[in-house]
């Protein structure tokens, strides 16, 4: 199986921090800051014999808001974490938790059995069952040459 690669942005990893001491600093609200933080789930895959298993962890995402498409061997999970509205006593002194649109894209074997895939949303994780195509064994077959 092949997967997408995700590259994350690597000047936040630097400067990530001194943009948030910037923005204290200058007093700018976690309000406007939060539009430009972004949702990335972490996914496991586990494989075997019988079955490809995703599991992706989308807490505080509605089932609703989630999406996930399989178009031309490609898995796609997209959806949205929208951000809790403040209500009028609350004042955020630090968001930290990313918030947004997130898509993540991979691509599948041809030994997936496409029509057969499986989701269960529980306690905040995705699962999808991915079964595989059943094969015939490794046969080799002699072909002749004339």
């Amino acid at each position: 199986m092949s997967l997408i690669q995700f590259t994350p942005r690597s000047f936040d990893r630097w400067f990530g921090s001194a943009d948030g001491w910037l923005d204290d600093f200058f007093h700018v609200p976690a309000t406007a800051r939060q539009s430009e933080r972004l949702f990335h789930p972490s996914v496991d895959i586990k494989e075997d014999n019988d079955k490809i298993v995703f599991k992706t962890d989308l807490p505080g995402v509605d089932e609703k808001d989630i999406k996930v498409t399989i178009e031309d061997g490609t898995l796609m999970l997209s959806g949205e974490r929208k951000f809790e509205k403040e209500t009028e006593k609350e004042n955020f002194h630090r968001v930290e938790r990313s918030y947004g649109s997130f898509r993540r894209s991979f691509t599948l074997p041809e030994t997936v059995d496409e029509d057969k895939v499986s989701a269960s949303y529980r306690k905040g994780v995705l699962e999808l069952t991915l079964p595989k195509l059943k094969s015939n064994g490794n046969k080799v077959k002699v072909v002749n040459v004339n």
